[in-house]
C-alpha cells in the first residue's frame, strides 16, 4: 500500500505548485489535484518528478490519499471557486479534518466559511500567503487564522516551510475565523502604499531632479543599505538598471497603467466601515485608478499645461529630502495600517498580537524590511501602544525627517508633480498632531442645516446641544452624532 500523504493541494497554479515543492523539500508527502487534470500529470512528470508527490484525478482520490486528520489546502481563485471546492469536499471529509484556503479570499467570506465548516465538524483555516512565486517556493510569510483547534495539526508544517528571520519562522497563529485573511489584506494595503510612495520618489527623481535610470539605480541601491532597506527598494534598484535593448531602459518602455486585484480596495473599504483614516493607502489605490485614464491623460497633457517640473539639481540636497519624505510617509502608512488592525480586532473579537504580525512580515513577504524589526520592538515594548507614531523610535525618526518631507511635498506641488501619498501622509501627520481641527465648523454646519447637534468644549463629553441658528427652527435636535 502506498504511503499516505501529509496534506492535499487543490490547485496547481503558480502558487500551488511552488508550495507543493516547498513542502516536499521539507520532508512532507503531498497529494495534488487540479480541475484540469492534465496539469496533474504534467506536474508529476515535470517539476515534481522525483519528489514525494502523489497525483489524484478527482477530489475523492485526493482525500483517499491522505492520512488522518486529513488536511486539504486550496490554492484556487477567490470567491465562488472556493465555495465550489468546499461544497465538494465536505461530503468526503470526517469530523476533525481540516480545510485550508491559501488564496486571497475576502475575510468576511472566511468568517462565513469557518462557521459553516465547523457546523459540519470540519476545522477551517484561512491563511494569508505572501511572497509571490519565489516566496511560495523557498519560504513565504504565512498568516493563518480560523478554527483555533486546527493550529496544533498545522503549526509544525507551516512553520517548517515559512521564511525565517533570526531563527524565528515568519508564521504564527493570528486569530479566529477571518483574522488571517484580514491581516493579509492589510499587508497588501500597506504594500500598495509602499509601492506608491516609491513610485512618487521615482517620479520626483526623474522629472524634478532629472536623473536617468542608471543614476536612480545607484540612489535606490544606496537607500537599500540604510533605514529604507527592504525588498521593494531592492527590486526597484534592480528594475532601474534593466535594459530593453542596449542603452534603452526597459522601464521607459512600460506603459504607465497600473493594475490591481482588489485587496487594496478591500483595505480602504474596511477602513471606511471601521472609521479609520487609512489615507495613504486610499491615495495609493486612487493613483492606480487614475493611471488607467491613459487616453484622457494624453489629451489633458495638451490642454492643461502646468509649471516646468524640473526644480532641483542632484547636488542641492533634494535627494536627501526625498529620502526623508519616503521614510516618513512609510512610517505613517504602517501606523495607519496598525490603527486599522486595532479597530478590526475590537470589532471582530480577535486577539491580535501586533508584535507577532510585524515579526511575520519581516521575511518572506513583499513588504519585508529592516523597518519591521522596529515595529516589532515597539509593540513588544508596549503591546497597548495607541499609535506607532508615538513610539520613541518612530517619533524621533519623524521629527528628524519632517523638514525634508515638507520641502519635498512643497517642491513637488510647485513643480506640478503629483505626490498624493506623500501629501496624504503629511496631512495625516499634521492632523493627528493638531490640538484643534476645523471640524467644529463642520459640526456647526451639520447642526444648522440638519439639527444634528454638537458637543461643547466647556461641557462634559457626551452632552449634546442644538442651536436654532436662523431663529426659525425648532429647539429639538434630530439625533445625536457619532464622533
Amino acid at each position: 500500500m502506498a504511503e499516505l500523504a501529509d496534506i492535499g493541494m487543490v490547485g496547481l497554479g503558480v502558487m500551488g505548485r511552488n508550495l507543493v515543492l516547498n513542502l516536499t523539500d521539507h520532508g512532507f508527502t503531498v497529494a495534488v489535484f487540479n480541475r484540469t487534470v492534465e496539469k496533474v500529470d504534467e506536474f508529476l512528470h515535470g517539476d515534481a518528478a522525483g519528489t514525494a508527490t502523489v497525483g489524484a484525478h478527482s477530489l475523492a482520490a485526493l482525500v483517499a490519499a491522505l492520512r488522518k486528520p486529513k488536511r486539504v489546502m486550496m490554492m484556487v481563485r477567490a470567491g465562488a471557486p472556493v465555495d465550489a471546492v468546499i461544497e465538494s469536499l465536505l461530503p468526503l471529509l470526517e469530523p476533525g479534518d481540516i480545510i485550508i484556503d491559501g488564496g486571497n479570499s475576502h475575510f468576511s467570506d472566511t468568517i462565513r466559511r469557518t462557521r459553516e465548516a465547523e457546523r459540519a465538524g470540519i476545522r477551517y483555516v484561512g491563511v494569508g500567503v505572501s511572497g509571490g512565486e519565489a516566496g511560495a517556493r523557498f519560504g513565504p510569510s504565512l498568516m493563518p487564522g480560523g478554527s483555533v483547534a486546527a493550529w496544533r495539526d498545522l503549526a509544525a508544517m507551516f512553520q517548517a516551510i515559512a521564511a525565517e528571520v533570526e531563527g524565528t519562522p515568519c508564521c504564527d497563529w493570528v486569530g479566529a475565523d477571518g483574522a488571517g485573511h484580514y491581516v493579509k489584506m492589510v499587508h497588501n494595503g500597506i504594500e500598495y502604499g509602499d509601492m506608491q510612495i516609491i513610485a512618487e520618489a521615482y517620479d520626483v527623481m526623474q522629472r524634478g531632479i532629472g536623473l536617468e535610470p542608471g543614476a536612480m539605480h545607484e540612489v535606490f541601491a544606496a537607500w537599500n543599505r540604510g533605514p529604507l532597506d527592504s525588498y521593494l527598494i531592492e527590486i526597484t534598484a534592480q528594475i532601474m538598471k534593466a535594459e530593453d535593448v542596449p542603452g534603452v531602459p526597459l522601464l521607459d518602455r512600460i506603459r504607465d497603467v497600473a493594475g490591481q486585484k482588489g485587496t487594496g480596495r478591500w483595505t480602504v473599504a474596511s477602513a471606511l466601515d471601521l472609521g479609520q483614516p487609512t489615507t495613504l493607502i486610499a491615495e495609493a489605490v486612487f493613483a492606480r485608478v487614475l493611471s488607467s485614464f491613459d487616453e484622457q491623460r494624453q489629451v489633458a497633457a495638451e490642454q492643461l499645461p502646468g509649471p516646468e517640473p524640473r526644480f532641483a539639481d542632484i547636488a542641492d540636497g533634494a535627494l536627501g529630502d526625498l529620502h526623508n519624505a519616503l521614510y516618513a510617509s512609510k512610517i505613517v502608512s504602517y501606523a495607519q495600517g496598525f490603527m486599522l488592525l486595532t479597530a478590526a480586532a475590537a470589532e471582530h473579537g480577535w486577539d491580535l498580537s501586533f508584535a507577532s504580525i510585524a515579526s511575520m512580515w519581516r521575511g518572506g513577504c513583499i513588504i519585508r524590511s529592516r523597518f519591521l524589526g522596529e515595529v516589532m520592538r515597539a509593540y513588544d515594548t508596549d503591546p497597548a501602544l495607541p499609535n506607532l507614531l508615538t513610539a520613541d523610535f518612530f517619533r524621533e525618526a519623524l521629527l528628524d525627517a519632517q523638514p525634508g518631507w515638507r520641502r519635498t511635498v512643497a517642491r513637488a506641488s510647485s513643480a506640478g508633480i503629483p505626490v498624493p501619498s506623500f501629501s496624504a501622509a503629511l496631512a495625516f501627520f499634521d492632523g493627528y498632531r493638531s490640538r484643534r481641527l476645523p471640524a467644529n465648523l463642520i459640526q456647526a454646519q451639520r447642526d444648522l442645516f440638519g439639527a444634528h447637534s454638537y458637543e461643547r468644549v466647556d461641557r462634559p463629553r457626551g452632552e449634546h446641544y442644538h442651536t436654532d441658528w436662523s431663529g426659525q427652527g425648532a429647539q429639538v435636535a434630530t439625533d445625536t452624532y457619532e464622533a
